[in-house]
């Protein structure tokens, strides 16, 4: 399908139906869809609050997959958890009508905009898309987001504006990164992840090299200066490079950094140019690489230095990110989406950061493949917490071919036990909490829902 195809659509009064549009990324779609004046319906497996609320804002949502659920489409776009068995899509298929991916419609709703920055990465891809959200903001871009988390200021995962700006997160699982159309490409890092769908690091260095060669040449590339694995990706690329990074050959680096109540701030250099006083407030070097990113994007895009700093300075966070849950027993309980061995140690080190009595980590693997690949990276990054409560593995997509457990991962790291469920994950938190202790949720799964059994 070319652009045109989609644009003629997009024009006509034929219905474009959604299969999977209660998803995080389908339901913001089927929304800018809409808002672009397009017909729009979908289907779910199962009915929740955001397809009830699709239906009050006039996006009627069909519960089951049929294949009458199609007649008389003129475009299906699915999620990448539908395959071909689908009813919808065997239906589709035999009517002839055309079927895309969720990725390939984002790009080609991104073709609408002049400028579009894409944040890509193995970690930290929703943290940088929300704050560089937050300060396109504040600076009077009016931009369109799409951000995989819930941030507030925006009131969820999609915000429409009337601006020239489109600000994308783009996930480099099942390459579907390669269907965006970028004119800003950043790529925060490079690491083992998503090893059911790539052979080795060098196939997912490869994928984002792809991820690179999108940007047009009057676009620019802005990478981690300091992580090997992107220096390999854009090598001898064509293209202009912007790098971020604390390291002296960064194009846009901190200096003067400093700690002050566990949040960090620093001075913003650019070519040695100072650039602007940055203040973060959300904890973590990983959010100080984070926001430097942002910095390298607000450079590139012109942004006034005191916008920048003004706008990442208002940064909160967003949902499942360090989020604070609640205050409980005189202990503070966060949640945090971390679910690789990297995210995890650089949500502890952010933890210990703010110097609490103990931290307590209540972790939920998050598939068997990634689980049983990095198992002795899993101990190592856990390591940093000073007591460890396993959940069951979240099998997510997946079935456990592979015989491992979360037992697996405790045999490997002294003092961790493991829990029957989230409730008795709850109870042993019941047994072991103090006053003064900072408490970790963590995984991509469900994990969060801990929070509501502490009573």
């Amino acid at each position: 399908m070319n652009d045109l195809n989609f644009n003629e659509i997009l024009r006509s009064d034929a219905p474009i139906h959604l299969i999977g549009i209660g998803g995080v990324s389908m339901r913001a779609l089927a929304k800018m869809l809409k808002n672009m004046g397009a017909n729009v319906r979908g289907s779910d497996r199962d009915s929740s609050i955001y397809t009830l609320q699709l239906d009050e804002q006039g996006i009627p949502v069909a519960i089951g997959h049929r294949p009458d659920n199609v007649r008389d489409a003129g475009l299906i776009i699915r999620t990448a958890a539908i395959h071909d068995d689908n009813p919808e899509i065997a239906a589709a298929r035999t009517a002839g009508i055309p079927v895309i991916s969720r990725a390939q419609a984002w790009g080609f709703i991104m073709a609408h905009y002049s400028k579009v920055v894409c944040i890509s990465g193995t970690h930290g891809k929703t943290s940088t898309t929300a704050m560089i959200a937050t300060f396109t903001q504040s600076a009077q871009l009016d931009p369109t987001v799409m951000v995989g988390g819930d941030l507030p200021s925006i009131g969820g995962t999609l915000r429409i504006g009337e601006g020239d700006l489109f600000v994308a997160e783009a996930c480099e699982y099942q390459n579907s990164f390669l269907s965006f159309r970028p004119t800003v490409s950043v790529i925060l890092n490079i690491d083992r992840d998503h090893l059911d769908f790539f052979k080795d690091t060098d196939d997912i260095i490869a994928s984002f090299r792809s991820f690179a060669q999108l940007t047009p040449e009057n676009g620019v590339v802005i990478i981690n200066g300091d992580d090997n694995n992107c220096r390999r990706a854009v090598e001898g690329l064509d293209r202009k490079i912007l790098t971020f990074g604390f390291s002296e050959s960064c194009n846009v680096r901190a200096i003067n950094t400093e700690l002050q109540d566990g949040l960090f701030c620093c001075d913003v250099v650019h070519d040695g140019n100072l650039y602007c006083r940055m203040k973060l407030r959300v904890p973590g070097q990983h959010n100080l690489l984070n926001a430097l990113a942002s910095a390298a994007v607000a450079i590139h895009l012109g942004v006034p230095s005191d916008d920048f700093a003004k706008g990442i300075g208002t940064y909160n966070g967003v949902g499942r990110r360090f989020e604070f849950k609640k205050n409980w027993r005189e202990a503070k309980v966060y949640d945090d989406y971390s679910h690789h061995p990297t995210e995890i140690t650089a949500a502890l080190k952010a933890a210990l950061d703010l110097k609490p009595n103990r931290v307590i980590c209540v972790f939920q693997p998050h598939t068997y493949s990634r689980t049983v690949s990095l198992l002795d990276d899993f101990a190592g990054a856990l390591a940093y917490a000073d007591n460890i409560i396993l959940c069951p593995i979240f099998a997510a997509r997946e079935t456990n071919t592979y015989g491992v457990s979360s037992q697996d991962l405790a045999d490997r790291i002294p003092g961790a036990v493991v829990a029957n469920d989230l409730r008795h994950a709850a109870q042993l938190l019941e047994e072991l909490v103090q006053p003064g202790d900072l408490i970790f949720t963590m995984g991509a799964g469900d994990v969060n829902r801990i929070a509501q059994y502490l009573k």
